[in-house]
């Protein structure tokens, strides 16, 4: 019972995971629009597009917060593992057991940022507040509170998850250029 609920957790938690990542990814192409319209507004018409600071500023924090738990779902997140690797081939279950530890801290630290920007999530909602020039360009706070709440929280599941099921030893990627083939 117990297993099929942290399986259907899991299923929740990496669909949440992917499709936050493809709201990121769509962030980005939109970011990647608005810069090149500021771009041709400059250099033809001599008027930027009002705002582009403003929302690249946001942007960017929304599309790492947007896409953090997807990278920890396929264990990309950067760090590094180069001592694991290497000291896994000695001492498997002493690497696993250290895997596990880095994953609960991860997911403290997470649960962390969640719990404090959930509050200020809360407050900007109430509160109206906005970032940007009054009269030139502003936008609201809350959609990026909400983001860095949702996206550390998502991310602090997916690691509480690899520590219970114990998923700690990511594949190594190769790519085909290392590959030894023999002729």
């Amino acid at each position: 019972m117990l297993k099929s609920a942290l399986t259907g957790l899991s299923r929740v938690a990496n669909s949440l995971a992917i499709t936050a990542n493809v709201a990121g990814t769509c962030t980005v192409l939109g970011l990647v629009v608005i810069l090149n319209v500021d771009v041709i507004a400059r250099s033809l018409f001599n008027a930027p597009l009002k705002g582009t600071y403003e929302i690249v500023q946001l942007a960017v924090v929304m599309i790492v917060f947007l896409q953090l738990a997807d990278v920890v779902r396929v264990d990309r997140l950067t760090r590094s593992d180069g001592f694991l690797n290497l000291l896994h081939y000695k001492r498997p279950g002493l690497t696993s057991s250290l895997r596990r530890i880095i994953n609960a801290v991860s997911a403290i630290f997470m649960g962390l940022i969640a719990y404090i920007m959930f509050p200020e999530f809360i407050k900007m909602w109430g509160t109206n507040d906005f970032f940007g020039v009054p009269g030139v360009f502003t936008i609201p706070w809350w959609p990026v509170k909400l983001v860095i709440a949702a996206g550390s929280a998502l991310a602090c599941l997916i690691f509480v998850i690899k520590v219970i099921t114990a998923q700690d030893r990511p594949q190594l990627i190769r790519t085909p250029e290392h590959d030894e083939t023999k002729a």
